[in-house]
């Protein structure tokens, strides 16, 4: 099967290395310095456990005209940069092309085939201007709900923290052919993609921890196990929690795993920093809109208060301006000892 992975990061250096490892046709659209790596080395997966997954086979580019049509786009950028490729993801459309979204948060296409009285409607937060939804037709879209922890530790080089699971779904719950297909194709590529009949449900248990850990972690510095096991940080993301699990339950979503559940197995993660600190410390765009303030607007759309994501909001929105009116990351300080 042929694929572009646009967005040569974490998650999608992870994935282009299993598919091409596994045989598939793999290119990356990549810039700059990843750009060059690529094309030099291919690109590099190093597993926890030390082992290393070299994918020599695939290609990269900065044009997408050049990689022509192919079976499968996956978007593996941030919610946040979706718009800007848009209205160049054309070319890689052939008559049966699907597109798997790898977007943390509320997806832009979350009241498509929704039902009720949202069905069809906007999420502003994600997508203002509509410009995702006008032009990656719905049609073409899987949803997609991303587990594992990686880090692009270096152009064309990816570190694989935990995690190889990527459940699929089409966005009105069918079981379709080419949604199995795709899920053989991940599972012949030694992840594991299990089809799900609402991938809604799944949103909503990826987002319950995002946008909690994701904030705190980005506005304490914490890591995932240091959050879950201070009382303070404990505290602060139960809350987010139960104000979420709100919004979602009065939009019709569920919840298969308990709140203390969920959070304990964040803390099994370990000393892992969660992408919005990496993207803090690095001093790029964080990704807060499609984490927390879709949930603080759909809070509102469901007529459920959520005080205390309102917050965490606005105190991330304060970092993100303070470090674009700086132009600098904000790293952790090491105190010395007394």
């Amino acid at each position: 099967m042929k694929f572009c992975i646009v967005g040569a990061g974490a998650i999608g250096g992870f994935v282009g290395a299993r598919l091409a490892a596994a045989g598939e046709d793999v290119t990356f659209i990549a810039r700059w310095k990843n750009l060059d790596a690529i094309r030099a080395r291919g690109m590099t997966v190093k597993f926890h456990d030390g082992s290393v997954l070299e994918a020599k086979t695939v290609k990269a580019t900065d044009s997408f005209a050049a990689v022509g049509h192919v079976d499968c786009v996956i978007l593996a950028l941030k919610s946040h940069q979706v718009e800007s490729i848009v209205h160049q993801l054309e070319p890689l459309f052939g008559p049966k092309t699907t597109v798997i979204t790898m977007q943390n948060g509320i997806p832009f296409w979350y009241f498509v085939n929704h039902g009720g009285v949202l069905a069809g409607s906007r999420v502003e937060s994600v997508d203002p201007r509509g410009v995702c939804l006008e032009g990656i037709p719905s049609n073409r879209i899987i949803g997609c709900v991303v587990y594992p922890a990686t880090e692009l530790v270096a152009p064309g080089m990816v570190h694989h923290i935990e995690g190889e699971r990527f459940p699929l779904g089409e966005l009105d719950g069918s079981l379709s052919n080419r949604v199995k297909d795709l899920s053989d194709v991940f599972v012949k590529a030694g992840l594991k993609a299990p089809v799900l009949d609402n991938i809604r449900n799944e949103i909503w248990l990826k987002l319950w921890g995002n946008l909690t850990f994701n904030p705190i972690s980005a506005l304490t510095h914490a890591t995932l196990v240091d959050i879950c096991e201070n009382p303070y940080g404990r505290e602060l993301a139960t809350n987010m929690m139960r104000e979420a699990q709100a919004v979602a339950e009065k939009l019709g979503a569920s919840f298969r795993v308990p709140l203390e559940k969920r959070i304990e197995g964040a803390a099994k993660v370990g000393k892992h920093k969660t992408s919005m600190l990496q993207d803090v410390e690095a001093g790029r765009e964080i990704e807060i809109d499609a984490l927390v303030g879709a949930v603080v607007e759909l809070g509102v759309r469901a007529a459920v208060p959520t005080p205390t994501i309102r917050a965490v909001y606005h105190a991330s929105k304060l970092l993100a301006a303070t470090m674009k009116q700086d132009n600098s990351a904000i790293r952790g300080i090491a105190l010395p000892s007394v």
